[in-house]
């Protein structure tokens, strides 16, 4: 069995995926009425919605398939997240990643699956609309084209709830879905006996880069601050601009010292970039951080005050200098 490859930008794929917060929510109809449609249209004992998660698929919509999720390292879905056109094998028998798939060899016996990888953006793949049926077949390509088109549907539906939760310029999380996902990691963090921290930033100078360069020069600044946030915060869980020139992240299992070392590795990143985009401002920022135990009685809201009220006194002892 080949297990699949994970993408190359799979911490920024994880983060859009969890920003949704669809993962684990109940079915919906406008996904179980492509499913059903699918299902019969092709004449498969399987059709899915399935969302790759880090360890794990987990099924939004499933047809024919009692379980809520599979292990990710055993999936077809998968592969087909790395696919930019649709996934298909004819006969798993035939095929040497999957002969001898746990899938293939037990129930429900796949010899024939088909997937559509389910896009937010250019080269971010969440999940796939599959086909899966315990007999090998060939699709046509009307056949071919039809799936493409129920996988858009569901692309569509997905995107609408990218809409409300997701800031269009960054493409990271807006305020609204930084609050859900921080809901749930308080939750997660409770449980578990876990302290937190809250990061919260603010873009120093960046009226003027507006006023003097222009926006375009005020979106790139805020663009490439994203950018970094998500790779230097890879481990984790939530980063997200609340508006403006405000960015935030919380960190669970996190204290002073986790902080701390997430932080410089985040100076370093901004140094690195203020020293190779050639530009004749310099992206400055002002920082904040609040560490709370597991059980603190803070809403995620006051925790997000304590942490943005040490960000102003930083930047005024900065101005003060």
């Amino acid at each position: 069995m080949t297990k699949p490859e994970v993408p190359k930008n799979e911490a920024a794929r994880l983060h859009a995926l969890r920003t949704l917060n669809i993962l684990d929510s109940s079915h919906e109809e406008r996904f179980d009425r492509v499913t059903r449609i699918a299902k019969r249209m092709f004449d498969v004992s399987i059709s899915l919605v399935s969302l790759v998660d880090e360890d794990r698929q987990w099924f939004k919509s499933k047809q024919g398939l009692d379980v809520c999720e599979l292990p990710r390292e055993t999936s077809f879905c998968g592969h087909a997240i790395n696919e930019s056109e649709l996934f298909i094998i004819p006969d798993t028998l035939k095929d040497k990643r999957f002969f001898d798939n746990p899938f293939v060899i037990n129930d429900p016996k796949v010899r024939f699956y088909a997937g559509y990888p389910l896009k937010l953006r250019q080269g971010i793949t969440i999940g796939t609309l599959c086909l899966i049926d315990s007999k090998p077949r060939n699709l046509t390509e009307e056949d071919q084209q039809l799936l493409k088109d129920l996988g858009a549907m569901v692309e569509q539906e997905i995107q609408s709830i990218q809409l409300a939760t997701i800031d269009q310029l960054t493409m990271i999380s807006n305020r609204r879905g930084f609050l859900n996902l921080a809901e749930h990691s308080l939750s997660v963090c409770k449980r578990n006996k876990i302290s937190m921290s809250f990061i919260l930033f603010d873009l120093n100078k960046f009226k003027l880069i507006n006023d003097v360069y222009g926006h375009h020069e005020g979106d790139f600044v805020l663009i490439t601050f994203a950018k970094i946030m998500l790779e230097s915060f890879r481990d984790c869980e939530i980063i997200g601009r609340l508006g403006g020139d405000e960015f935030v992240a919380m960190l669970s299992d996190s204290d002073e010292k986790k902080a701390n070392t997430v932080l410089q590795r985040f100076a370093d990143a901004i140094e690195q970039a203020n020293n190779t985009i050639n530009k004749p401002y310099k992206i400055q920022y002002s920082v904040g951080v609040m560490n709370y135990p597991y059980d603190t009685e803070n809403t995620v809201e006051e925790m997000l005050q304590g942490a943005d009220a040490a960000m102003y006194k930083n930047k005024k002892a900065l101005c003060a200098e």
